[in-house]
């Protein structure tokens, strides 16, 4: 809340609420989705239910994430969905992200090796016109699954 009036005499006060953090929103439904349930449609009278597949599991609470159809999985080839698979793609073995050798190659490990790349360096603007450029070359180090 914040106070208005004069002399600081809080005789407004304004209230709002705010949203948590969005690296709280998000640690949070990436654990709800870690522990998310495989439903399907059962017939309980006239109507559908979803309920979960294995009858085993506790009941589903109205605040967890539940799901019909598993994922597929983007780290191997699959055509029916669309998917390349990562084999074969270049991996970042310094990142922590989605480009991440260790998230990206799926545990199956990644491969080094050099490149020897040659790219425009040293260039100079000319007075009217033109750019003239060295060509430098150097060896990268790039990773693949």
């Amino acid at each position: 809340c914040k106070c208005h009036g004069v002399s600081g005499s809080c005789s407004i006060r304004t209230c709002w609420k705010g949203l948590q953090e969005l690296r709280d929103v998000a640690a949070d439904l990436k654990t709800r989705y870690l522990s998310a349930t495989k439903v399907v449609h059962r017939p309980m009278g006239t109507r559908k239910h979803l309920v979960p597949k294995d009858l085993d599991i506790r009941p589903v609470k109205d605040s967890e994430l539940v799901y019909l159809q598993s994922s597929p999985d983007f780290c191997m080839k699959n055509e029916k969905v669309g998917s390349h698979g990562t084999q074969d793609r270049q991996c970042n073995k310094t990142s922590h992200g989605s480009d991440s050798c260790d998230l990206m190659c799926c545990g199956r490990g990644y491969n080094p090796y050099t490149d020897r790349v040659v790219e425009r360096c040293h260039c100079k603007y000319h007075w009217c016109c033109y750019v003239t450029c060295r060509r430098c070359e150097r060896t990268v180090e790039r990773y693949v699954c």
